[in-house]
C-alpha cells in the first residue's frame, strides 16, 4: 500500500462509528505484544483542555532531554497531526510500514466478526508506533469518555481529567455525574490522579479516587493568576512559577497548571525534570485550532469550540481579549451537538454572521442552523455558505481591518478553515 491507499483503507473503518469497549482493542493489542507497556505511559481525560494539557506536558517533558510521544485526537487537517514525537509528527512511510503491519490483524479480527474501530486502530498504531521509537514516555489523549475508551488499556503513571461537562450526551449519559463516572474510569489502583473538575463532578471524581487508593490533587482558581495578556503564575505544591504561553485565552492557567501539577508528581516519584523545561516547555507549546490567530488586519481567530463549555470559554475571551469594531462570526456545527444552547452563547456578540458546513458527515444541515439562529431573534445579517472555504472567503471579503472574523463550532470547520488560507 502507499500512503492514499493506507488512509483509504482506514477510512472505510468509519462507517462502524464509534462502539465503546475494550476487547477489540486488546485483542489488537495482544497481537502485536502489548507494546503499550514499553513506556512510561501518562493518561489524559476530560471534556475540554485535554489536548491542551497534553501538548504542554509532551514540550515540558521534551524541553527536558526525554523522547516523549504525544497522541491526540481528532486531528485538524493531517492525519498525521495525531501521532507525534517531540514536535515531530508521523512520517507517511512510517505510516504505511505501521498499516502493513496491522492489517492484517484487523483482517482477520473481521472475519470473526470481531471488527475494530477507525479509533481502535488508530489507537493500536500509535501504540506500537512509540515502541518502536523507543520514547521515555507515552501522553494518551482519551477520546471519548474514559472508562471504556480504546485508550483505556494503558497503565499510567499519572492520570487527569481536565474538567467535565455535557458533551456527547448520547453515548456518555446526560447528566454531569453520568458522565464524570465515565470520565473517571480512567482512574487506576493507587495512581495519581490529578483534576480541574468542579461541584457534582468533582464528588464522582473524588468518589472513584477514594475506591482505588488514588492519590487526589484538585486543580482550581486558586492555582494560577493571569498576570498579562501571555503570562500566568502558577502556584504549584512545590514551587511558584512565573510563566509565559504563546496561547491565548484567561482557561489557559487551568491547563498549565494541571500540567505543572503532573510535573511535579513526576518530580516526587522521582523523575529528573528540570524548572527551566517547565519554562521553555510551555512557552514553546502551540495548540492549531485552538483560540488560534492566524491573521490581523483583520484578526482572523480559529477556534474549535463545540460543546457549550467551549463556547462559554470563547465568549469569555472574546468579551475580555480582544477589541474590535465588528465580530464577524463563521459558524459550523455537528448535528450531534447542543445547538440550540451553544448559538444562544456566542451569537448575541455577532454583528454578522456566516453559516457553514464542514465535509464531515455529521455536520449540521447550513438551513437547519441559519433557522435556529433567526429563532433565537438574530436581527442582524446572516448568510448561507455551503462549503467553509467560501465561508472564509466572503467573510474575508465584507472585513475591514479593525473587524475580528472568528469561525468556531466545531474542529472540523477549523480545520477546514486553516486549509482554505493554507496555513500548514
Amino acid at each position: 500500500m502507499n500512503f492514499k491507499e493506507s488512509i483509504n483503507w482506514l477510512n472505510g473503518f468509519q462507517k462502524f462509528g464509534i462502539k465503546l469497549g475494550l476487547d477489540r482493542i486488546k485483542k489488537l493489542s495482544k497481537e502485536l505484544g502489548n507494546p503499550e507497556k514499553s513506556y512510561k505511559t501518562i493518561h489524559v481525560g476530560g471534556t475540554n483542555g485535554k489536548g491542551s494539557v497534553c501538548k504542554f506536558l509532551g514540550s515540558i517533558l521534551t524541553s527536558s532531554g526525554y523522547k516523549v510521544g504525544v497522541y491526540t485526537s481528532p486531528h485538524l487537517q493531517c492525519f498525521s497531526e495525531r501521532i507525534v514525537i517531540d514536535g515531530e509528527e508521523i512520517s507517511e512511510k512510517e505510516i504505511v510500514l505501521l498499516f502493513e503491519k496491522i492489517k492484517p490483524i484487523v483482517e482477520k479480527m473481521k472475519k470473526k466478526g470481531n471488527t475494530p474501530t477507525y479509533f481502535e486502530i488508530v489507537t493500536a498504531m500509535c501504540f506500537e508506533y512509540f515502541k518502536e521509537k523507543n520514547v521515555d514516555f507515552a501522553i494518551i489523549e482519551v477520546g471519548l469518555g474514559g472508562r471504556f475508551d480504546a485508550t483505556n488499556i494503558i497503565e499510567p503513571i499519572v492520570s487527569v481529567i481536565t474538567n467535565v461537562s455535557l458533551d456527547h450526551q448520547n453515548i456518555l449519559g446526560n447528566s454531569i455525574k453520568e458522565i464524570a463516572k465515565e470520565k473517571a474510569g480512567i482512574i487506576k489502583n493507587k495512581v495519581p490522579v490529578i483534576t480541574g473538575a468542579r461541584d457534582n463532578a468533582l464528588k464522582v471524581i473524588e468518589k472513584k479516587a477514594d475506591e482505588k487508593n488514588a492519590p487526589l490533587t484538585i486543580i482550581d482558581s486558586s492555582n494560577w493568576k493571569k498576570l498579562s495578556d501571555k503570562s500566568f503564575l502558577i502556584k504549584g505544591s512545590l514551587n511558584d512559577y512565573n510563566v509565559k504561553t504563546s496561547m491565548k485565552g484567561s482557561f489557559q492557567g487551568t491547563n498549565i497548571a494541571l500540567a505543572i501539577s503532573v510535573v511535579e508528581t513526576l518530580q516526587i516519584n522521582g523523575i529528573f525534570i528540570t524548572e527551566n523545561s517547565i519554562f521553555e516547555g510551555i512557552k514553546k507549546t502551540f495548540n492549531p485550532g485552538r483560540m488560534e490567530i492566524v491573521s490581523e488586519k483583520p484578526h482572523i481567530l480559529l477556534d474549535g469550540a463545540h460543546n457549550i463549555a467551549c463556547m462559554n470559554v470563547l465568549k469569555e475571551t472574546l468579551e475580555k481579549d480582544f477589541k474590535y469594531d465588528r465580530l464577524i462570526l463563521v459558524v459550523g456545527i455537528l448535528s450531534d451537538k447542543n445547538i440550540e444552547e451553544m448559538l444562544k452563547i456566542i451569537i448575541p456578540l455577532a454583528n454578522n454572521i456566516i453559516v457553514t458546513k464542514s465535509k464531515n458527515n455529521r455536520a449540521s444541515n447550513t438551513t437547519f442552523l441559519k433557522d435556529k439562529i433567526l429563532k433565537l431573534g438574530f436581527k442582524n445579517k446572516i448568510v448561507v455558505k455551503n462549503n467553509v472555504s467560501d465561508a472564509v472567503d466572503y467573510a474575508k471579503s465584507i472585513a475591514n481591518k479593525n473587524d475580528l472574523i472568528c469561525i468556531t463550532g466545531s474542529l472540523f470547520t477549523v480545520g477546514e478553515a486553516r486549509d482554505a488560507l493554507v496555513i500548514v
